[in-house]
């Protein structure tokens, strides 16, 4: 199976929160992980503002950052492109989602049309986790728990 990881999905990976040990269990029995690009500029931003936000050693942090550097390159990373950018439109005007949330579910619907089985959309933000199921998506959770922006 392919995973489509969103950020709030990626952060579960390097850090203890409410559904991690389903997100690494997820991971470990993946034929491979995806994402868009801007992951990474949103997964580094949300470690160092945990860092910022908290006392724990400093070098935990780099530590987070040095493991997701390493599992990046492994990564099929979806470009933001200006075909990539058709999508997105769609999937704003259809679902009323922020930029990148539009820009990881227009990733997800890149990838899970060449993938086209074995594919699941992680993420654990209810209003993306529903515009992926409308956009035929399988989704982990299921009917994701959590915050609706």
């Amino acid at each position: 199976m392919i995973l489509y990881l969103d950020t709030s999905a990626l952060v579960k990976k390097y850090f203890e929160e409410k559904n991690s040990a389903e997100v690494i269990s997820a991971w470990k029995s993946s034929l491979g992980i995806s994402t868009s690009a801007v992951a990474y500029a949103e997964l580094l931003a949300a470690v160092y503002r945990k860092a910022s936000e908290t006392r724990a050693n400093k070098s935990l942090f780099e530590r987070v950052v040095s493991t997701f550097q390493e599992d990046w390159s492994s990564f099929i990373i979806v470009e933001v492109d200006n075909r990539l950018n058709e999508t997105i439109h769609k999937v704003i005007a259809n679902h009323g989602l922020r930029g990148f949330d539009a820009i990881h579910l227009a990733s997800a619907l890149a990838i899970g049309s060449a993938v086209t089985d074995n594919f699941l959309f992680v993420c654990y933000d209810e209003r993306l986790a529903q515009a992926a199921r409308a956009e035929g998506l399988d989704t982990l959770p299921s009917s994701a728990p959590g915050r609706s922006r």
